[in-house]
């Protein structure tokens, strides 16, 4: 029975290497508990996925897709980069030079925990309003 079943699946899987993995892939994944398309008709896993594919109730390029992120130790999330925000040239600097950005001449206010314990004594409440 497999071997013809291995034979109906050549014309949906062209690579008979592709074919093991994505049926031994299917066979672990009713093995797991996913529900059969076909009648299991007393055969075992391997044989049952073989003729899933065969009889394409499940799709080979699904399948290939679930076996990758199977496989994948890290998954990459796409996400949109940020856009670049352009320099505002000041008066100083010509507009030729926006594009060339020396990141070591960047520089970045520090602040002590004590400047900062003063300026957050400084500050007053906003002033309560009746509207809230």
């Amino acid at each position: 029975m497999a071997r013809v079943t291995v034979e109906d699946c050549i014309d949906k899987v062209e690579n008979r290497f592709e074919l093991v993995l994505l049926a031994a892939h299917r066979a672990r994944m009713i093995s797991s508990g996913s529900p059969l398309t076909i009648d299991r008709d007393n055969d075992k896993n391997p044989v049952v996925a073989l003729r899933e594919i065969a009889e394409q109730t499940v799709s080979p390029e699904d399948m290939k897709e679930d076996l990758i992120h199977s496989l994948q130790k890290y998954v990459e999330v796409d996400e949109p980069e940020a856009d670049a925000v352009p320099l505002v040239p000041s008066a100083a600097q010509p507009a030729t030079q926006i594009n060339t950005v020396d990141d070591s001449a960047v520089e970045f206010d520090r602040m002590s925990e004590e400047d900062l314990l003063r300026g957050l004594e400084g500050l007053v409440p906003p002033e309560r309003s009746d509207d809230l």
